[in-house]
């Protein structure tokens, strides 16, 4: 059922997509959605370039036929369509739990408009409920990163067995975090990555402009006030 609410909300999402744009493409399961019905309007004759998130959407995006290009190379990105795994009223998200937080929020960082797809069950009243904050940590000391963490108040893991941890498409580590429930996301972001040996976290606050929400009988679009 998540599955026919999240086609149905990427459907709807690819419609911000127009001719000659330079694409974010997201990664998980929703953004497997919505990079494969971009494919077939790429085949119906859509131009566009994409940008992938991880290793994992640009094999994907490449199958469909989407044209890719590296950030470095296109400066500045026009949409971004992407999942997320929490979301609450302000429009903060927890994104990373296929583990591209790094790439994915610098693609959105540099994408003139942010839209995120989601079913019902990712909206929360408050951070944290459902879903450990993903913090990319260097290996070299991710052990002292993550005592950083247990300070900000919350239980770390690592990511993956300690023998053969999850490793990022940067050669990173992830670091779980788990907190109660998160009050302040923008503050907790920027706590997060003044930590030694802190990549980025999966935070991502003040970012989103479009929700796009698929429910099980109809897809609703939400636009962030200006603040």
């Amino acid at each position: 059922m998540n599955d026919d609410r999240k086609r149905r909300a990427a459907h709807r999402a690819i419609e911000f997509v127009t001719d000659g744009q330079v694409v974010g493409l997201g990664t998980g399961s929703t953004a497997e959605f919505v990079l494969k019905a971009l494919g077939d309007l790429v085949r119906q004759g859509l131009h566009i370039t994409g940008v992938p998130t991880s290793e994992a959407a640009a094999d994907l995006a490449q199958s469909v036929g989407i044209p890719l290009a590296d950030l470095n190379d296109v400066g500045r990105v026009d949409i971004i369509i992407d999942g997320a795994d929490e979301v609450d009223p302000a429009f903060d998200m927890i994104k990373g739990g296929g583990g591209a937080l790094t790439r994915e929020k610098l693609v959105a960082l540099s994408s003139l408009r942010r839209v995120y797809v989601i079913d019902e069950t990712k909206l929360v009243a408050r951070l944290g409920q459902s879903w450990s904050v993903p913090v990319e940590v260097l290996p070299f000391a991710w052990s002292f990163s993550a005592l950083h963490l247990t300070r900000l108040g919350c239980k770390t893991r690592l990511r993956g067995e300690p023998q053969t941890p999850f490793v990022t498409d940067n050669g990173n580590y992830i670091v779980d975090c788990r907190f109660d429930s998160i009050s302040d996301a923008p503050q907790l972001e920027r706590e997060i990555k003044q930590l030694p040996g802190v990549v980025e976290s999966g935070l991502f606050a003040g970012i989103t402009d479009v929700l796009v929400i698929g429910y099980q009988n109809r897809v609703e679009v939400r636009e962030r006030s200006a603040r």
